[in-house]
């Protein structure tokens, strides 16, 4: 107990010494994303006919860093626009969670011989994003109040003509690339090329936020995380398409259905305090 107490004042220690806290003087919205495990084939067969894609030229994130429009649309993509360029690396079985991998940016693939194959983000067609959630509740699809992911995700598999035509409507496209030498028990890559880690990653705004920057979340109880207030430390590690504006903030909760349940049920306002480190405001680094 003394060693632990020793350890929280040096920390606390540390970041009162190096940092100034910047409080965002209004709530924002804390939503969640996880890594889906899916089960996926090296070959497409009659089962296991869905695609994901690698970017095609001009669309990997290094060449298009400012997300310009670069290839077809989701629509236009599962008409066939960029089949025959040898782009398909990897095909599931069901075309709802090849959406939720597009949503989440990453993915565990168990495949036919056991091995997992992990995919990351590498790159998108430059379309804007569309909550399809936020879709149909506006449609009467959903009910406002029960509008998670697994609502969303047994609507789209029970009316698999409405849920297509539902996806289709996020013209957005991700496209991914395999991640080697990547240890098993660590959590998916994010934006800066480290492990997310369950509870203390989060993805921001970059064009609000910077990157590797220390975070306090303040929120009411979130699901999965105890019948306490949520308030504790994370750090900016990852971006996302749906993740806009001041104080916005998706939390990684982890690996696998049971995190998807969970990340699909946090939708609660919090407020964010932005720890920036004093070495940059004094030489004006900071606006």
């Amino acid at each position: 107990m003394q060693d632990a107490a020793r350890d929280k004042s040096a920390a606390r220690a540390f970041f009162e010494r190096y940092f100034t806290p910047w409080r965002y003087p209004h709530p924002g919205l804390l939503t969640g994303y996880y890594e889906p495990v899916v089960e996926a084939r090296l070959e497409r067969s009659a089962e296991f006919s869905v695609p994901l894609y690698r970017p095609p030229a001009g669309c990997a994130a290094e060449e298009n860093p400012q997300e310009a429009i670069c290839a077809p649309d989701r629509a236009e993509i599962e008409a066939g626009a960029l089949a025959g360029q040898g782009l398909e690396f990897v095909f599931l079985a069901d075309p709802v969670a090849a959406f939720f991998i597009h949503v989440q940016g990453s993915a565990r693939l168990r495949l036919e011989d056991g091995r997992q194959m992990r995919i990351a983000y590498a790159g998108k067609s430059g379309h804007a994003y569309t909550s399809i959630g936020r879709l149909a509740v506006e449609e009467g699809l959903l009910p406002a109040q029960g509008a998670d992911k697994a609502a969303l995700e047994a609507f789209l598999k029970a009316d698999e003509e409405r849920g297509a035509a539902l996806m289709r409507l996020n013209r957005s496209y991700i496209f991914f690339r395999e991640v080697k030498g990547h240890s098993a028990q660590a959590g998916p890559l994010g934006a800066v090329g480290a492990p997310l880690t369950a509870g203390r990653s989060a993805a921001v705004d970059s064009d609000h936020l910077p990157l590797h920057l220390p975070l306090f979340i303040d929120a009411p109880p979130l699901p999965g995380f105890g019948a306490a207030p949520f308030r504790r430390l994370m750090v900016a590690q990852d971006v996302g398409s749906a993740i806009k504006g001041p104080g916005r903030a998706d939390l990684f909760v982890g690996t696998g259905e049971p995190a998807g349940t969970v990340a699909g049920r946090i939708q609660h306002a919090g407020r964010m305090i932005a720890l920036w480190p004093r070495a940059e405001i004094e030489k004006g680094s900071v606006a």
